[in-house]
């Protein structure tokens, strides 16, 4: 899935659209994709200026977005359907190595259970196979309506 189709399933735009490419996608199952780290990239002006480091909550965001296109993908529909996968909970996170300008963020999410529309994904970033980030997201898919 190139970048045109990811940005028909998501909202997400520039520069919070951190999903570049997906490789693998079987629905209601799993994901993989990727975001390249660039130096290029706002965030980096001020973390941190001299040593560039990617931001862990940007990370756990880009898993929550490969998560969400997994979701969309699962149920058939678009944020352009009025539907939105919402953060819910962030559970057993852990950070294990930076990221840096340069790097390929592979992003991998699994569906580990669906329940009255909570999504509970388990998910991992690495860089070069070394984990950078490992976590549980929990996610609800919502009617957009709602929030506006």
């Amino acid at each position: 899935m190139n970048i045109n189709e990811i940005m028909t399933l998501l909202p997400h735009r520039y520069p919070l659209l951190l999903v570049d490419r997906v490789v693998e996608l079987v629905p209601n199952e799993r994901i993989l994709a990727y975001k390249n780290i660039s130096i290029n990239e706002d965030v980096f002006n001020g973390h941190f200026p001299g040593s560039p480091i990617f931001p862990g909550v940007m990370t756990i965001e880009a898993l929550a977005q490969a998560s969400g296109i997994l979701g969309f993908a699962s149920t058939n529909t678009t944020a352009d359907d009025g539907k939105l996968y919402l953060f819910a909970g962030v559970d057993k996170v852990r950070f294990k190595r930076p990221v840096v300008p340069g790097d390929k963020l592979m992003l991998a999410s699994e569906v580990e259970a669906v329940k009255r529309n909570i999504w509970r994904f388990k998910t991992s970033a690495t860089v070069d196979g070394e984990v950078c980030c490992a976590a549980t997201l929990l996610c609800a898919y919502r009617d957009r309506e709602n929030f506006q």
